[in-house]
């Protein structure tokens, strides 16, 4: 069991404080692990889905006997202690066996705990250097597309698309730039494969998934939407279902809790949007402030003797000045 680590210092707090729950969380930290054997292939696999991570990405070198679905195995306590380590909560394992070849594990975690996995067999791969055309900038949050309808209806793959935009997704953002989507990942399915015949009790295989890469090009169509051109980029992975774990629901209960904002996160605009307030670049509140119509008639002004109506006992009396004479006097009333 992990010991709990009291801070000593302010940088150490505030250290510890930038791993507390937040409003939005930070992007995921990856940490990809290349088990006892893991081939060629899962290794160009790791490489370029680590150069789209990045610079969330971290990589073990060495090889580690580790195994998630195995129930008997310390592979649970081994992770935990990584994202408590390297402050990541999502691991990438590839591991290749005789009766699994080139299995490619997606964990997730919460709290430093493992929330669900996922398995997928590599069938197909063509990397990114495999493909002599231009490549986006590093560290780019991706466009990401979903071609078809099971990814919102079946489970399977409904967990699929939840554990990519994990993986892929970056900051959270409010608007979009167009110059800045330099590249999409488009996930599709092939056809559905038919059941198995003569009253078989199995299920019918689940169909093959497809992950492209494309760089974007913007050309000019005479409008202010300009043409799209997509241009492979790579990678390119056919992929196959095969072992999962779906989260606790208590444990998925916790993590889709939001947390409790503090009032000075609230003060600057975090949290629920406040109408009209507003946080600029430099981290000052600012606000705008609508009032009714003024009705200059009801205005009120200095209170002057000079600015009243009527005269009034001890008010000062001004001549006219008339042509040829000199400056105005000022004289007092008689009897004064």
């Amino acid at each position: 069991m992990l010991r709990t680590i009291k801070p000593k210092n302010a940088r150490s707090k505030r250290a510890l404080d930038a791993r507390l729950p937040k409003e939005q969380e930070d992007p995921r930290t990856t940490v990809f692990v290349r088990g006892t054997h893991s081939g060629e292939l899962l290794n160009g696999v790791m490489r370029d889905l680590m150069a789209l991570k990045r610079p969330y990405a971290i990589a073990f070198s060495k090889k580690n006997d580790i195994h998630p679905f195995d129930a008997a195995s310390t592979s649970a306590a081994s992770l935990e202690f990584w994202a408590t380590k390297n402050d990541a909560s999502m691991f990438v394992i590839a591991q290749t066996t005789k009766k699994r070849p080139h299995g490619l594990t997606f964990v997730r975690m919460f709290d430093n705990r493992v929330l669900d996995m996922l398995e997928v067999g590599v069938e197909s791969f063509v990397g990114i250097p495999e493909l002599k055309t231009p490549k986006s900038t590093p560290g780019h949050k991706p466009l990401m597309h979903f071609a078809s309808d099971l990814f919102d209806t079946n489970p399977r793959f409904v967990q699929l698309k939840s554990m990519l935009i994990a993986l892929f997704n970056g900051e959270v953002i409010d608007s979009i730039c167009l110059a800045g989507l330099e590249y999409v990942i488009s996930v599709s399915l092939g056809p559905s494969l038919p059941a198995p015949a003569n009253g078989s009790t199995e299920e019918a295989p689940l169909p093959t998934v497809h992950l492209r890469t494309y760089t974007t090009r913007m050309l000019a169509s005479g409008s202010r939407t300009p043409r799209v051109e997509l241009t492979p980029m790579g990678p390119s992975l056919d992929m196959k279902l095969r072992r999962h774990t779906s989260a606790d629901p208590e444990l998925l209960k916790q993590a889709l809790r939001t947390p409790k904002l503090k009032k000075t996160d609230v003060e600057k605009g975090l949290g629920k949007k406040r109408k009209n307030i507003e946080v600029d670049e430099m981290g000052d509140l600012r606000g705008r402030v609508h009032i009714a119509k003024q009705d200059l008639g009801k205005l009120q002004t200095r209170k002057m003797k000079g600015l009243k109506g009527g005269d009034t006992d001890g008010d000062v009396e001004m001549e006219e000045q008339t042509e040829g004479e000199g400056p105005t006097k000022k004289r007092r009333k008689d009897g004064e």
